[in-house]
């Protein structure tokens, strides 16, 4: 076909000039050129005339929605529109076509990765292993773990932690949050015990020597290095996901109370998010619960 043949051709020319006057890596060029022939394949299955004039945003945005509905992710075709755009400044500035299409045309919203969590058995298991000795290092590691679990702190808060910071008559621990804001978070009881247990070890192994309150077998302060090795290694116990940090537990607790009917605000509070948009990348978590509330609610949900 004569003008698809055209296509072709102002194709090539253009990664001509990439390769030789932009200077691009051949990688780079043959990136391009998949990418754009793929448009020109996907044009030729259209019922419009294949010339590069004669393609309207109408055409582009069908392409693509057509790459989103074959389960290409948003990056994927961001960066597919994003060599069209190029090609099309390239034509237009040597006067190849008398339009751009792509111009003021938006790709699609990149996905925010979810938050990756362990589910409440697979805190349940660590936390109730046989595996926990009476030993300090090993009271200790449990201790923070639950910490982390039961108030969804952040690492730097954590270690930032001293004696004064835990309130056993009103049942709180207060910690300093970003921007040096404190905030006050409810302790549960299973946390208090850990807590008043891990301190007594601590004072029989290694004495006070600080006012730090998690402290390592020489009663200096923990470091963010040894928290981040410390929960790697028990969470790898129970998870085989890849990542398996501090954060991880902080994304655990807040999954936890928002699967158990705590309400958003209350989850925003507690994690010290100053917006609540931050806190609702948490609300995915909740469909395995809507889902039941549905089934059970829903006039024909309990059908077989």
């Amino acid at each position: 076909m004569p003008q698809q043949d055209a296509m072709n051709t102002l194709l090539n020319e253009f990664l001509a000039y990439l390769e030789y006057e932009k200077s691009r890596s051949l990688k780079t060029v043959s990136a391009y050129g998949d990418d754009l022939r793929g448009f020109v394949g996907y044009v030729a299955t259209l019922e419009v005339e294949p010339s590069w004039d004669a393609i309207d945003a109408d055409v582009v945005r069908g392409w693509m929605e057509s790459m989103m509905d074959r389960g290409n992710s948003a990056s994927s075709v961001n960066r597919r529109l994003s060599s069209l755009r190029s090609f099309y400044r390239f034509a237009l500035s040597r006067g190849k076509v008398e339009r751009d299409p792509v111009y003021r045309l938006r790709g699609p919203k990149r996905e925010k990765p979810l938050p990756q969590y362990l589910t409440e058995g697979e805190m349940d298991r660590l936390l109730d292993a046989e595996f926990w000795t009476d030993d300090y290092n090993n009271v200790r590691a449990r201790t923070i773990i639950l910490t982390f679990y039961a108030t969804g702190m952040r690492l730097s808060e954590l270690v930032g932690l001293n004696d004064s910071s835990v309130d056993y008559v009103a049942g709180c621990v207060k910690v300093l949050g970003k921007r040096n804001k404190q905030r006050v978070i409810p302790m549960v009881p299973e946390l208090a015990d850990a807590l008043r247990r891990y301190q007594a070890k601590r004072l029989e192994t290694v004495g006070r020597q600080t006012e730090a309150l998690f402290t390592k077998s020489d009663g200096r302060r923990v470091d963010h290095a040894e928290v981040e090795v410390l929960v790697r290694n028990y969470l790898g116990m129970v998870s085989t996901q890849k990542k398996r940090s501090p954060h991880v537990l902080r994304h655990t607790f807040a999954t936890a109370m928002l699967n158990n009917n705590s309400g958003i605000e209350s989850v925003q509070k507690l994690l010290g998010h100053e917006s609540i948009a931050t806190t609702e990348i948490y609300t995915h978590t909740t469909i395995a619960q809507l889902q039941k509330v549905y089934e059970k609610s829903h006039p024909r949900g309990d059908e077989e």
